[in-house]
């Protein structure tokens, strides 16, 4: 038998196996497949202080090897999801994280106190690509002094875990992931989507409501291992890795770059059940490879 058992800074999963918020709800939709408390944690979709309604319509597209997103973060707000979401999911045999977004350090605050609060919630991902209103639109995890500013902001009202998701739309992530660290990160999870964007040749204009949006999926893939192996480098907590995950074999190489575990996204919409089937492609490689657990599995690429 493999031990598929992570330990990530104190949290014990019962294997590497996570979904990507955004892209599996609240775990309740996907129950119909499958049971979720096998997998190893669930990223809920983001969460703000209050309602957002998201940005207009269109806003996904299909692009070769991915897709594009401008969803904008609608969700009826962190309040909504304590009284009426939380209750529903609570019970899932699994670690359940929140994540969370906010314009403003403020919001940031106000969010992560709500969910310190509920009991059956370990953790936060502090989704630092969020634009920073009170400094015109940049992104928190742009720079290091804003992405410290809101790490140590939260760090300070929120007592369980603390994931921090980078923002690959940078020069330098390994160096943004290290001052996340310092400023009292448990973890970090990368990559966040590339910014990219879509035209209709025919109308000769853009796909998305917002001109530009998130890319994920296959095309992503190399750019999020070598930024995993990067960070891997210079940060002493765990990674969480992510990008273009469609199977146990793109899984399996994060976590040879470094990622004591990852998250599935843009594959769920194609196959609901692929999260178990990487969970059993793990194992399978493990037992095929003479490891006997999982986590021997993390940076043991041979350079």
């Amino acid at each position: 038998m493999v031990d598929l058992s992570i330990d990530l800074n104190g949290l014990d999963l019962k294997n590497p196996v996570m979904t990507a918020s955004g892209t599996f709800g609240y775990g309740e939709e996907f129950m119909d497949f499958f049971d979720v408390s096998r997998l190893g944690g669930i990223m809920v979709k983001g969460t703000t202080l209050k309602h957002r309604e998201g940005n207009p319509y269109p806003r996904m597209a299909e692009t070769p090897q991915g897709m594009l997103n401008a969803v904008g973060l609608q969700n009826k707000g962190v309040h909504y999801f304590a009284d009426t979401i939380y209750p529903r999911i609570k019970h899932y045999d699994t670690h359940l994280f929140v994540n969370v977004s906010g314009s403003t350090i403020e919001e940031y605050v106000e969010t992560a106190e709500v969910v310190n609060a509920l009991d059956h919630i370990p953790g936060i991902e502090l989704n630092i690509s969020c634009p920073n209103v009170k400094e015109g639109g940049m992104a928190f995890g742009t720079s290091c002094p804003s992405a410290v500013a809101v790490v140590e902001a939260v760090r300070k009202v929120y007592k369980k875990h603390l994931m921090v998701k980078l923002s690959p739309n940078v020069t330098n992530i390994a160096e943004i992931a290290k001052a996340v660290e310092d400023a009292g990160a448990d973890s970090v999870s990368l990559i966040n989507t590339l910014l990219g964007m879509a035209i209709d040749v025919k109308t000769r204009k853009p796909i998305l409501s917002t001109i530009t949006g998130g890319l994920s999926g296959p095309a992503v893939k190399p750019i999020a291992v070598r930024m995993v192996w990067q960070v891997a480098q210079v940060v002493n907590i765990p990674i969480v890795g992510m990008g273009g995950i469609m199977n146990a074999n793109d899984a399996i190489e994060f976590m040879l770059a470094g990622a004591s575990a990852i998250q599935v996204g843009t594959a769920n919409f194609i196959d609901p059940a692929v999260t178990l089937k990487i969970i059993d492609g793990i194992e399978a490689y493990c037992k095929e490879h003479g490891f006997a657990k999982a986590s021997d599995l993390v940076g043991a690429m041979q350079a």
